[in-house]
C-alpha cells in the first residue's frame, strides 16, 4: 500500500508540475504559433469543456478496462498534447490540443485525473489515514504546479516555449510509466452491485458548481488588477504577495487532512472555508494596500483547506466501485462552472475598482458554505466516527 501511495504522489507531483508550466506560458506561446485572440479564446474555452466533461468518459471506462490503463491513457494523452503544442504550427491543427482536455485550465483537480486518480488514492492508503493522505495530495500537486510556474518564467520566446511543451509532454510519459507500476491492490476488488446514485449526488455537485461559480469572480487575475487599480500596487509587490499566498495555501492542505481527522470532514470544509469567505469581503474595505494584502494572506491560508476534505469526503459516501463515477459526476459540475470563469473574470475585472466581484464572489460562495452545512453535516464518510 506504501508503495502505490508514494507511486501516486509521484505521479501527481510530475504531472502538476507540467500542468504549471504550460499554464503560465499557454496564451502567450499559441498567440506566437499565430493564432489571433478569437482563436485563443476558442482554445482555452475547448480545454476547459474538455477537461471538465472528461472525467464522465474515464470513469466508465475504468470500470471496463481498469484502473491503471485509464489512467496511463491520460498520460497518453498528456504526451500527445504536448507534442502537438510543440511542433505544430496551423491553427487548426494547434486547436484539436484543447479536446484531449489535457490542457491544464481547468484545474488539477478537475478532468479524468480526478475521476481516476482519487480512487486509487483511496485504495491506496488505510481508512484511518485517508484525511492526511488527500491532503499531501493536494500539497504536492500545489508544489509541482508553483515549480512548474517558476520554470516557465525562463521562456522568454518561441524555441523555449516549444521546449517547455515538449518537457509537458515527458511530465505525461512519466504520469503514464507510473501508472503501470501500481500493484492491482488500487482496483476495485468486486464490481458494483448497484448502480450510483445520481440523485443523491446531485445536490452536493450543484453546490460545488456554485462554489466553483463563486469562485471565478476572485480568480487571482481580477484580484492582481484591484489591488493595482485601487492602490497603484506595483508588479514587484504582486509577484511576492501572490508567492507567498501560494506557500499558505500548500500549508493548508497540510493541515486540513489532521483537522479533518479531529472535527470531519464537512466540519472542515465549512469552518475554514466559510470565515475565508467572510475576510473576502472584507477585502474591499481596506483603507490601504497593506491592509488588503494582509487580509489577503489571512483569506487564503484558510481558503484552500476544503479542497483535500472535499475530495476525501465524495471517496467516503460512497461504495469503492461507485468512486470514480462519484468523483467524474461532482467533478463535471463543478468543471462547467469553472468554465465560465474566464468569461465571469472579464465582466469582474471592468467592475473590480468598485470592489463588486469581491461581494459577488463571497456572496456565492457563503452561500454554498451555509447550504452545504444544513445538507450534510449529518451524513459522515464511511470511516469517520
Amino acid at each position: 500500500m506504501r508503495r502505490d501511495y508514494l507511486l501516486l504522489l509521484s505521479a501527481r507531483l510530475v504531472r502538476a508540475f507540467g500542468f504549471g508550466l504550460g499554464t503560465v506560458i499557454l496564451g502567450l506561446h499559441l498567440e506566437r504559433k499565430g493564432l489571433a485572440a478569437a482563436q485563443i479564446g476558442a482554445a482555452l474555452a475547448i480545454g476547459l469543456g474538455a477537461g471538465a466533461l472528461s472525467g464522465l468518459v474515464a470513469a466508465p471506462l475504468s470500470r471496463r478496462l481498469g484502473r491503471r490503463p485509464v489512467l496511463a491513457l491520460t498520460g497518453v494523452l498528456m504526451l500527445m498534447t504536448g507534442v502537438d503544442l510543440a511542433f505544430a504550427h496551423s491553427p487548426w491543427l494547434l486547436l484539436p490540443a484543447g479536446l484531449t482536455g489535457m490542457l491544464g485550465g481547468a484545474g488539477l483537480d478537475v478532468g479524468p485525473f480526478l475521476a481516476v486518480e482519487q480512487p486509487m488514492l483511496a485504495e491506496a492508503v488505510d481508512a484511518r489515514a485517508r484525511n492526511l493522505a488527500f491532503g499531501r495530495y493536494s500539497l504536492v500537486g500545489a508544489l509541482g504546479g508553483a515549480l512548474g510556474g517558476l520554470a516557465a518564467g525562463g521562456a522568454a520566446d518561441l524555441n523555449r516555449s516549444s521546449l517547455l511543451f515538449i518537457v509537458f509532454g515527458l511530465a505525461g510519459l512519466v504520469t503514464a510509466v507510473l501508472s503501470l507500476l501500481l500493484s492491482r491492490a488500487v482496483e476495485v476488488a468486486t464490481p458494483p452491485t448497484t448502480r450510483l446514485d445520481l440523485r443523491g449526488l446531485s445536490g452536493l455537485a450543484a453546490l460545488f458548481g456554485l462554489d466553483a461559480l463563486g469562485g471565478g469572480f476572485v480568480a487571482n487575475a481580477v484580484i492582481a488588477y484591484w489591488l493595482h487599480a485601487r492602490f497603484g500596487a506595483p508588479s514587484s509587490v504582486l509577484g511576492p504577495s501572490f508567492a507567498a499566498i501560494g506557500l499558505l495555501q500548500a500549508a493548508g492542505y497540510e493541515l486540513s487532512g489532521r483537522l479533518a481527522s479531529r472535527v470531519g470532514l464537512v466540519n472542515t470544509m465549512v469552518f475554514t472555508h466559510l470565515p475565508s469567505n467572510l475576510l473576502l469581503l472584507a477585502i474591499p474595505l481596506s483603507p490601504t494596500l497593506a491592509w488588503a494584502i494582509g487580509l489577503l494572506l489571512c483569506r487564503f491560508a484558510i481558503s484552500q483547506m476544503d479542497v483535500p476534505a472535499r475530495q476525501a469526503y465524495v471517496v467516503s459516501i460512497v461504495a469503492p466501485a461507485h468512486r470514480a463515477g462519484a468523483l467524474a459526476t461532482t467533478g463535471a459540475v463543478r468543471g462547467l462552472g469553472l468554465v465560465a470563469g474566464p468569461f465571469l473574470a472579464g465582466l469582474a475585472i471592468q467592475a473590480a475598482q468598485f470592489g463588486l466581484p469581491f461581494y459577488l464572489g463571497g456572496g456565492l460562495k457563503i452561500a454554498y458554505d451555509v447550504a452545504l452545512y444544513v445538507g450534510f453535516r449529518s451524513r459522515r464518510g464511511e470511516h469517520e466516527a
